[in-house]
């Protein structure tokens, strides 16, 4: 097993959270993992992208041109990283935010209303969970219940009591994918 994840956005999105998530998820379940971060020039609002790696094996490189899994916030992280997503991979992206995409038939894409069904759940800060649910529910790198405890095990103290909230976000991520199917 070895996938490689893309999560693409502005800064403040959560994308680095998300990333870093499933990392402590699959370190947690026993895999090899690499968590790399790349900041734009402002923590929030800028560029921020950050790049997974999750093997069975030692992994050679954290570094990938073309990733198996991209999860997109923003358009202008559409526009630079949508292309590069490997041939039979997934694309899943952030329906709030960005329209009128181009086609790629090599791909799975999934667009899902992310920024929305946070504001429903009262917390835009819980869209990266929504992604997350959602990018599970298409491709199950790991399992639900891996990434719920991840954020058991490493949410910080400050942030505990928005647990319930991340719970039900990765929930509703994955009742949307279900709900299109």
């Amino acid at each position: 097993m070895h996938h490689e994840l893309l999560f693409a956005g502005f800064g403040g999105q959560g994308i680095m959270f998300a990333g870093q998530l499933m990392a402590y998820a699959a370190m947690d379940a026993g895999y090899h993992v690499t968590w790399i971060p790349s900041y734009g020039p402002e923590m929030r609002g800028g560029t921020a992208y950050c790049e997974v790696v999750i093997s069975d094996k030692p992994i050679g490189s954290p570094l990938f041109k073309h990733p198996e899994i991209a999860l997109i916030f923003n358009r202008p992280s559409y526009d630079k990283f949508a292309p590069q997503v490997a041939a039979g991979g997934l694309l899943v992206y952030n329906a709030s935010l960005i329209h009128d995409v181009p086609h790629r038939a090599d791909v799975t894409v999934v667009a899902v209303p992310a920024s929305a069904i946070a504001s429903e759940l009262g917390d835009l800060q819980l869209t990266n969970m929504v992604m997350v649910g959602a990018a599970l529910a298409v491709r199950e790198v790991l399992p639900h219940d891996a990434i719920r405890a991840a954020l058991e095990a490493h949410i910080p103290v400050h942030r505990r009591d928005k647990l319930p909230g991340n719970f039900t976000a990765l929930a509703r991520g994955a009742e949307v994918v279900a709900a299109k199917a």
